[in-house]
């Protein structure tokens, strides 16, 4: 059975949802289960170099905005789940259309998942830029990418339409927030559920199926 997770790197509701689902998989509950990864994104009218997080959060919020604080529940949802986010090292608010082409490359090559990661580590935890296609390449090499075919695929429009297409796709199956887990196509789980609730629904989707 397939499990569709539509995500955004930036999220930090998807970044505890992906540590739940991980701990949910092993055993019989993840037996047959494949994963894959959809676009989504939380500020699809950014500009394609990004914006200045300070500056976004003054504008949305007045100057009392503190860009190096994260609401206290998305905090402790992290913290319970082994996460320390830092906040007070993110200076962008990146576009993030090339980190979801990377991601259906990654798709391709076989190290999605694990790519996922890399991103939602990467922003949260070291606030790298994540919608820059140089840091980009150089994180898909950590998930085992070659940072060459990397650049070379970002330089062009290579997946371009495939993500265009997922964007599309996401609120007609039913999502308009994220994460959301569509199970075999026809069951949407939406929100970061917890483990136990994640390792139930997907066994029942399972018999369900047969």
């Amino acid at each position: 059975m397939e499990i569709e997770i539509f995500s955004d790197v930036i999220c930090p509701w998807c970044f505890i949802g992906k540590q739940r689902l991980d701990r949910a998989l092993p055993g019989d509950v993840g037996e047959g289960i494949t994963l894959r990864w959809r676009p989504y994104q939380l500020f699809p009218g950014l500009p394609a170099e990004g914006l200045d997080r300070g500056e976004y959060l003054r504008r949305r919020y007045g100057e009392d905005a503190d860009s190096t604080r994260a609401p206290r529940r998305i905090t402790e949802e992290a913290e319970g789940e082994g996460l320390t986010l830092r906040y007070d090292l993110i200076q962008r608010l990146p576009n993030t259309l090339l980190a979801h082409r990377l991601l259906e490359y990654a798709y391709v090559e076989g190290v999605q998942h694990r790519l996922s990661e890399i991103l939602f580590q990467a922003y949260f935890c070291a606030g790298e830029d994540v919608g820059e296609a140089d840091t980009l390449a150089r994180l898909g090499a950590r998930a085992g990418l070659d940072a060459d075919a990397v650049a070379n695929m970002l330089a062009s429009d290579a997946y371009a339409q495939e993500v265009a297409e997922q964007l599309a796709r996401a609120p007609e199956v039913g999502v308009s927030g994220v994460p959301g887990y569509l199970l075999a196509g026809g069951f949407l789980l939406p929100g970061a559920q917890s483990t136990e609730t994640m390792a139930q629904i997907i066994t029942r989707a399972k018999l369900r199926l047969g």
